[in-house]
C-alpha cells in the first residue's frame, strides 16, 4: 500500500504541513517521489510516522525523535515495547487522577468525606513518579532505596499545608538564585540565603539532614546533565553557583 501526502495526512490525523516539514527536516523522508513529483510513502514509512507520533505523544522534540530514529541500531519492536510501557505508566497516573476527581465531586456533592490530603494524592503521586523516571537511578545508587523511598513516603504523606509551603518554598528558593546570581558572589548574603531555603526545602523531603548529603547533592546538580539543565534553563551557570554557595554553607570542601 502506499500514499500521497494527503492520504497519509488523512490517515494518521494530522496535516500534510506536518509531512511536509517532517521531510524538510530529514525525519520523516518518503519512499520516493512519483512522475508527477508527488511524495509517495511506502509501508516503512507508514511504521515510522507511527513510531514518531508514540514519541510525540510521551513528549519527546523532534530533535530527540530525529536522532532516535534515525540511529542504525533503532530497533522499531523494542521502541514499541517501550512506548507500550509508558503508556501503562501514564494510563495508571491518569486512572489516578480520575479516581481523584470523582472522590472529589462526590465529596463537593455532600456524598463522602474526603480529607486535605487525599485532594492531593493524584498529583503528588504524580510527582513521584517523573522524579523516578528522570532521575531514580542516579538518585538511588548515590543515597540507597531505603533512603529513596523513605522521601516518596514523606512526600506522599504531607498535609495540605505541607504541600502548599514546599511548593511556594521551591518558588522562593528559585527567585532568591536568580537575584543571588546578579551578585556573582556565593559566599554572599543572597546565595548563603539560597543554600539555606535549600536545605529547609530538603527537610519535607529527607528522613534527616547532614551537611555532607547536601553538599552531595549539590555536585550532583553540576555532574549531571539533567539537573543541570533544569538549573541552567533560564540561567546559565546557576547550578554551579548555586553548589558554591552550599558547600560554603556546608563548610564542605570541593574534591
Amino acid at each position: 500500500m502506499e500514499y500521497t501526502v494527503q492520504k497519509l495526512a488523512r490517515l494518521a490525523g494530522i496535516s500534510t504541513r506536518t509531512l511536509r516539514y517532517y521531510d524538510e527536516i530529514g525525519i520523516l523522508k518518503p519512499a520516493r517521489i512519483n512522475s508527477s513529483g508527488y511524495r509517495i510513502y511506502s509501508q516503512a514509512e507508514v511504521d515510522l510516522l507511527q513510531q514518531i507520533l508514540f514519541f510525540r505523544e510521551l513528549g519527546m522534540g523532534l530533535e530527540q525523535i530525529k536522532t532516535i530514529v534515525t540511529d542504525p541500531a533503532f530497533d522499531a519492536v523494542k521502541a514499541l515495547r517501550e512506548h507500550h510501557q509508558k503508556l501503562l505508566e501514564k494510563r495508571v497516573q491518569l486512572d489516578l487522577l480520575i479516581a481523584n476527581i470523582e472522590k472529589t465531586i462526590a465529596h463537593t456533592e455532600g456524598g463522602i468525606e474526603m480529607t486535605d490530603q487525599e485532594k492531593f494524592t493524584g498529583f503528588k503521586k504524580k510527582m513521584i513518579d517523573e522524579n523516578e523516571k528522570k532521575y531514580g537511578k542516579e538518585i538511588r545508587e548515590k543515597y540507597g532505596n531505603e533512603t529513596v523511598d523513605r522521601s516518596n513516603a514523606k512526600l506522599q504523606n504531607m498535609t495540605k499545608e505541607q504541600y502548599e509551603e514546599v511548593t511556594a518554598l521551591s518558588e522562593e528558593i528559585t527567585r532568591t538564585l536568580a537575584e543571588a546570581m546578579k551578585t556573582g558572589d556565593p559566599a554572599g548574603e543572597l546565595a548563603q540565603k539560597a543554600a539555606e531555603l535549600h536545605k529547609e526545602w530538603l527537610t519535607f523531603f529527607w528522613h534527616e539532614y547532614s551537611k555532607e548529603a547536601h553538599a552531595g547533592l549539590a555536585q550532583m546538580y553540576v555532574e549531571d546533565e539533567r539537573f543541570k539543565a533544569y538549573y541552567d534553563k533560564e540561567q546559565p551557570g546557576t547550578a554551579e553557583f548555586l553548589r558554591e554557595a552550599i558547600l560554603i554553607y556546608t563548610g564542605i570542601q570541593k574534591k
